[in-house]
């Protein structure tokens, strides 16, 4: 008996260190270890999952915090850390993200030899499945068609002819393939795997469930990939599943004989798993760089309410049934599908200081379950008929992330093979704080809310641009509330709330704040409200292109923000939204479309000229509002303040800091990108001594001479010619030349530059432009793709 004492003694007070009079239990892993060892820093375990199961004995006597230290090196897994309830109140921390990395990937034992002249071959000795393959760490391309080109728009690079016949009848074997195309509404995309060709030549193709309103494949934009006939160009690999060979064009300069080969083949690196009865509490992930996660497109998907949205509830980290869990300071690389994934109950998660960039799908998800949604609809058209619909406020259920937080992260390079997806996405969730990141280079939205369900979230000094890359209809911030109250048919849905004022807020019951932000769309809105969208308060926002949207909901306040270049678009109002639209300075007229009433008040703002005024003043809006030039202190350094004199102040207009958007980290705000500070477009910014203008790769000019009138064959002097356009510009692949008259936008007659500036903000969220131009003095129309 004595001799079990001591043995107990020995084994806790490995563990314990004394620091300042308080216990901390530490167990050190090394990828250099052994699991026969202690787990003391002089005799560390060789892998994470030994360490966890040794925590899990510790804990038996003890609830201190257990920390599982990672000395550098890397630890590729075998199977998702599991981190259940009863290893509440535990640490991973890792040496730094330059150090420390875990893996979900395999190292293969590889024999490579030349197949031809440009592929290599190597026969693998294990069955494996795997749908990533990292030469040296370098991400290798999964043989595709069209290739990949960084700059090539949708999945960087796509084309018409992706699954045309003629190309199918090339393929030996195409089983096993995969076709990626965008809704026909680019509103997201879809995702196939090729079961085969039938008797007609056409592919077989089983998924597309992966977008929420269902549509045919868009026409043009389409990639496949995993055909072994398309590789054919650097850097592409192909593996045999049948012979268990794997194929890689190598890139020039390659060793591949002293390479590492590694694939992926987890689709989650950790797995936080607890309910809301028994929560894994208390988890804190530090320090860590993750990698090579699977990609997860073909797996199950969920439909999020009336949402675009399906999605994989899964991601590299998974946390379900928590509270109080950090995830801080992490690097997240090369991840094929979502990175975070915060699904159903947690409490208090908190995501701090991470870099998230090359990852397949949405970076940082707050999703909750559809039992906590009262009278749920999952799709556009379908609704609860009124007599069935549950009135109590609020969720049914706590089985939804709330108050938790989202603050200085560095996000971009997301979405790479997914495209329904945004840096930050939540839904069903409750007092998200979304604070001081940078996201940018997305195909989609950067912070996406997808119904009202139950608001309450802060949304402060993020720095969100390079938006809405490749979908179309989208804003740097995007939402929807397509809530019990909404209804596809607009007529019933101011019938009802005119019946019931309340019924908007049964799921928004929390209003959501926007405030402090920098915003730039350029293929869309700035911040864009859709279908429904309610309980929401908008201020001292700065919008550097794409203007500020409100479509079809209730109680919006849109106060002392700023748009650069353009304005407000309020689409498809109900009678009585109680919308307020005041102090803010516009630089174009408003674009309303469809509107039934103004909502509560729409005025003291500040327009670029008399004429919008006028015309919103034609609408009995903007009473009290004037006209005129802001004053902006220094625009070109991205400082939009105002003057002591503007007039902008004079409306109620107060200025807010211009200097704590996006990431904060010093070494993150280090290497984070800005966004472009775009041209002044408004009279009032023009230079007299310049009289051309740089647009979408063009250098234009006004129509200003009866010389220049009768070289282009006009009838007057209304147009804009175009003086010179730069090769593959926007322009040029369009078929616009040097010489070509711009006489119209979207079917409307344009005079000058001015108009034509206007029009393309008015329309720039369609993803394209209709130009009417006259060459050779006859009208052409030219569709100009503006993504």
């Amino acid at each position: 008996m004595g001799n079990l004492k001591a043995k107990i003694i020995v084994v806790l007070t490995t563990f314990v260190l004394i620091s300042c009079g308080s216990k901390e239990l530490t167990i050190y892993v090394s990828a250099n270890g052994n699991n026969e060892n202690d787990g003391t820093s002089e005799m560390p375990f060789h892998t994470i999952e030994k360490a966890l199961e040794e925590a899990i004995k510790i804990r038996k006597n003890t609830n201190e915090t257990i920390t599982i230290h990672l000395k550098e090196g890397e630890y590729h897994l075998t199977a998702p850390l599991v981190i259940s309830s009863e290893l509440s109140n535990i640490a991973l921390i890792g040496e730094g993200t330059d150090k420390v990395s875990v893996k979900g990937s395999t190292v293969l034992e590889t024999n490579w030899k030349a197949f031809d002249k440009n592929i290599w071959i190597t026969e693998l000795k294990e069955n494996l499945v795997f749908n990533q393959l990292f030469i040296n760490g370098e991400k290798q391309i999964l043989a595709r068609y069209p290739n990949f080109d960084e700059n090539g728009g949708a999945w960087q690079g796509h084309a018409e002819d992706a699954i045309a016949k003629e190309r199918v009848a090339s393929w030996k074997e195409p089983k096993g393939g995969f076709v990626h195309a965008m809704h026909r509404g680019r509103w997201g995309g879809f995702h196939y795997q090729i079961t085969g060709v039938d008797s007609t030549g056409e592919l077989s193709l089983i998924g597309g469930h992966q977008n929420n309103r269902p549509s045919a494949m868009h026409p043009e934009l389409k990639m496949v990939e995993n055909i072994f006939e398309e590789l054919d160009s650097e850097g592409e690999w192909y593996f045999d599943k049948q012979e268990n060979k794997l194929y890689l064009w190598a890139k020039d300069g390659t060793d591949l004989v002293n390479s590492t080969t590694e694939v992926s083949t987890l689709k989650h690196l950790i797995e936080v798993i607890g309910n809301s009865e028994n929560p894994v509490k208390n988890v804190n992930i530090e320090g860590i760089r993750f990698e090579h996660a699977m990609r997860t497109f073909m797996e199950d998907y969920s439909k999020l309410l009336r949402s675009d949205w399906t999605i994989y509830r899964g991601g590299s980290i998974l946390l379900s049934g928590t509270e109080s869990i950090t995830i801080k300071d992490c690097e997240f690389i090369n991840l094929g599908g979502n990175v975070i994934f915060v699904n159903g109950y947690n409490r208090n998660t908190e995501i701090i200081g991470n870099h998230i960039h090359d990852c397949g799908a949405t970076a940082i998800s707050f999703v909750g379950d559809f039992t906590a949604v009262r009278s749920a609809s999952y799709q556009y058209n379908e609704f609860v008929p009124i007599a069935e619909i549950d009135s109590i406020q609020g969720p049914a259920n706590d089985l939804y992330p709330a108050d938790c937080k989202v603050e200085n992260n560095l996000i971009y390079k997301i979405g790479r093979i997914e495209k329904q997806v945004a840096g930050v996405q939540i839904s069903m969730a409750m007092n998200i704080h979304v604070k001081n990141n940078s996201i940018y280079e997305v195909p989609r939205a950067g912070i996406n809310v997808s119904e009202g369900t139950w608001g309450g979230h802060l949304i402060e000094n993020n720095d969100v641009f390079n938006t809405v890359m490749e979908t179309g209809d989208h804003g740097a911030f995007n939402s929807w509330g397509r809530d019990r109250f909404w209804h596809p048919n607009r007529k019933i849905i101011d019938s009802l709330v005119q019946a019931n004022p309340q019924m908007p807020y049964w799921d928004a019951i929390h209003t959501t704040i926007i405030r402090n932000n920098r915003f730039r769309c350029d293929h869309g809105w700035d911040i864009d409200l859709d279908d429904g969208s309610s309980n929401y308060h908008i201020y001292n926002n700065l919008c550097l292109n794409g203007g500020l949207k409100l479509r079809e909901g209730f109680d919006r306040v849109v106060e002392n923000n700023i748009m650069v270049n353009n304005g407000f678009h309020p689409h498809v109002w109900f009678a009585n939204s109680k919308d307020v639209f005041r102090n803010n300075i516009t630089m174009t007229k408003h674009f309303p479309i469809r509107l039934t009433g103004w909502g509560k008040e729409v005025d003291y703002n500040l327009f670029p000229d008399a004429e919008s005024l006028v015309l919103a003043q034609e609408n009995n809006t903007d009473a009290n509002s004037l006209y005129g030039n802001p004053m902006f202190v220094s625009p070109e350094t991205g400082d939009f303040t105002v003057a002591e004199n503007s007039p902008a102040l004079q409306l109620g207009f107060k200025n807010f800091p211009m200097d704590n958007f996006g990431v904060q980290k010093a070494e993150l705000k280090a290497i984070a990108k800005q966004p472009s500070i775009p041209e002044l477009n408004a009279p009032y910014f023009q230079n007299d001594t310049k009289s051309t203008k740089d647009w979408l790769g063009a250098t234009l000019k006004n129509v200003e001479t009866l010389a220049e009138q009768s070289a282009s064959g006009l009838h007057n002097m209304d147009g804009v010619i175009v003086l010179s356009v730069k090769n593959e510009s926007k322009l040029a692949i369009s078929g616009i030349m040097d010489g070509d008259v711009i006489v119209g936008v979207e079917g409307e007659k344009i005079k000058n530059i001015s108009e034509l500036l206007i029009k393309y903000q008015e329309n720039l969220w369609h993803g394209y432009l209709k130009l009417s131009i006259v060459r050779n003095q006859k009208v052409n129309e030219i569709k100009v793709n503006l993504q």
